[in-house]
């Protein structure tokens, strides 16, 4: 577990039967003395047993901070997907490991969640954040 405080700066709306996919743009809590941009992309549809990626595009250098990936279903709590950071371990959640992988790209200074074999289980809200 973690302690560090950090920002969501992405959030993606994961729905299925057809995993109907609308991205969004999510504000942080509290006041913004420095806001990061985001490019969001067009949306898209994932049929039930098809692989997912959702891209994120920042404004800030994606080695100078840990990047996290967190999903949340309908009436259910947040879940930890992952962490990771150029140059340093990346983790996952147990339960969760072998269905997601996390991809960084300084130069293109994106942030990539890949998911496989996506189910209906699998509907959430999906958030990118990084570490304040």
């Amino acid at each position: 577990h973690f302690k560090q405080k950090i920002t969501i700066i992405y959030r993606l709306n994961v729905n299925t039967n057809m995993f109907s996919v609308a991205l969004l743009l999510l504000l942080a809590a509290g006041s913004c003395v420095k806001c990061e941009l985001l490019t969001q992309s067009a949306s898209l549809t994932v049929q039930p047993g098809q692989p997912l990626t959702i891209t994120c595009q920042v404004s800030f250098s994606v080695s100078s901070y840990r990047t996290y990936w967190f999903r949340q279903t309908s009436g259910k709590g947040l879940e930890w997907i992952g962490s990771a950071r150029i140059g340093s371990k990346t983790y996952y959640k147990d339960a969760i490991q072998n269905k997601f992988s996390i991809g960084l790209d300084d130069s293109s200074k994106t942030l990539t969640l890949n998911g496989q074999n996506m189910q209906p289980e699998d509907s959430a809200v999906y958030y990118c954040a990084r570490e304040r």
